[in-house]
């Protein structure tokens, strides 16, 4: 019923919240990234110290995708996002207070939990949330929230930058934080399809409740559960009718997302070192986030009409030329802008088409989880890509053969989103 309506304003409002969530956690990632400049000044620490702060949150982030994902298939989307809301304005508030490399990076760790747990469970609520046809635009939409915070929050950051120090920065993301766990225990509601398939106590009763602030006629009786769903576990993700997908959609995740975070992790520092202010480093940073916006906003508008997965590949063609391209250099800051925005686009519409792919490509039953699983085992590339880029630098490598490497994630990528293309178009001709 709900697939085939038009989307209420329930479902609208909710939507948007998402966005804003998701716009949250952009911010709440990048923050160490503006940060990066003057932590280095006040520790001293080199560049392959640097990579391992810049990756700490991502490797809790892969580990609050796997674990908070699974959590979210089982006591729902809703209870779900607000723990992780709860995490993250603590860690963000927690930054402020660090002394030293290990602290930092152990008050990040935790941050990053509550990070990946939250894009698992936005992700499945949007997919359940909308209808039919509107489903991989919300999806896109959600996703490209995230950009959004990083703009937002990048602009403030470079202000703060100016003015203040780094830890102002974590400051503002924890209050800010903070403001979203009212507004989301009062306006979002639980996902509809996770309530019918996981039939908790008084199923029908919430499920009629949501019906009617939708404005739909209440169900008489829930319908009779799907026999052939698969149970909400890790197994049923690599069970024969799903594996192949699980696998193939992780790896291009996995690899995508070194080249994205390459991008997100490194410019600030990059720019500083070419002999820029932190705070011009700042700005390009926002400029690769104004590129990733524009590239989400355009893929979403395209997926109305054109297959997703087929842009995501031009997308991630495209990601590769122009990571290559901001390694050679540019002539002034403006130049870097430029190619930065360039490159924020295409790798950032290739993520948002990810999410959109991934949405699509579970079930129900197991879609926070598989999400989790996607993200939380590619949130390994985005830990690993800051890790390399650092110790590729260590090894006296230049931008250009850093880049070269870095990008070449995109292509790989791309390529397993083709053997996955073909699989199904393969089973579509046999059927």
């Amino acid at each position: 019923m709900l697939d085939e309506a038009p989307m209420g304003r329930l479902q609208i409002m909710a939507v948007a919240l998402c966005v804003m969530l998701n716009a949250l956690d952009g911010f709440d990632v990048l923050a160490i990234s503006f940060a990066s400049p003057g932590i280095a000044a006040e520790w001293g620490i080199d560049r392959g110290a640097l990579g391992i702060v810049l990756s700490m949150e991502l490797i809790g982030m892969a580990v609050g995708s796997v674990l908070l994902g699974g959590l979210a298939d089982r006591i729902g989307r809703r209870p779900t996002i607000l723990l992780c809301l709860m995490v993250m304005a603590a860690g963000m508030l927690a930054a402020t207070f660090s002394f030293s490399v290990v602290s930092l990076s152990a008050v990040r760790l935790v941050t990053g939990l509550g990070i990946g747990g939250m894009l698992a469970c936005t992700n499945a609520i949007v997919a359940e949330l909308a209808n039919a046809r509107s489903r991989s635009l919300a999806v896109a939409l959600m996703a490209a929230g995230y950009p959004i915070g990083a703009i937002l929050g990048g602009s403030v950051a470079s202000m703060l930058l100016v003015s203040g120090g780094w830890r102002d920065i974590f400051l503002l993301g924890g209050v800010v934080t903070a403001i979203f766990l009212p507004l989301t225990f009062m306006l979002l509601p639980e996902s509809i399809g996770f309530l019918l398939q996981r039939r908790p106590a008084n199923a029908l009763e919430r499920i009629n409740r949501l019906m009617a602030r939708m404005g739909r006629n209440p169900l008489a009786a829930l319908p009779a559960p799907d026999p052939v769903a698969p149970k909400a576990s890790f197994a049923a993700l690599l069970s024969p009718g799903l594996a192949r997908t699980t696998v193939l959609l992780t790896a291009a995740y996995f690899f995508h997302i070194m080249t994205f975070y390459f991008i997100l992790k490194w410019v600030p520092k990059i720019v500083v070192d070419m002999g820029y202010a932190p705070s011009s480093a700042g700005g390009v940073l926002v400029w690769a986030n104004v590129g990733g916006l524009l590239g989400a906003l355009s893929l979403s508008a395209l997926s109305w009409r054109l297959d997703v997965r087929a842009l995501v590949i031009g997308a991630l063609l495209f990601s590769t030329a122009m990571v290559t391209v901001f390694g050679q250099g540019q002539a002034g800051l403006s130049g870097l802008a430029l190619v930065a925005a360039a490159a924020g686009f295409f790798t950032n519409a290739a993520v948002v088409g990810l999410y959109a792919i991934i949405a699509h490509a579970f079930p129900t039953a197991v879609r926070a989880g598989g999400t989790g699983i996607v993200i939380g085992v590619g949130r390994g590339g985005a830990a690993l890509g800051p890790i390399v880029a650092g110790f590729l630098f260590t090894l006296d490598f230049k931008l250009q053969a850093v880049a070269i490497v870095m990008a070449s994630g995109s292509l790989i990528a791309a390529c397993a989103l083709i053997l996955l293309l073909a699989r199904r178009s393969s089973i579509q001709v046999t059927t």
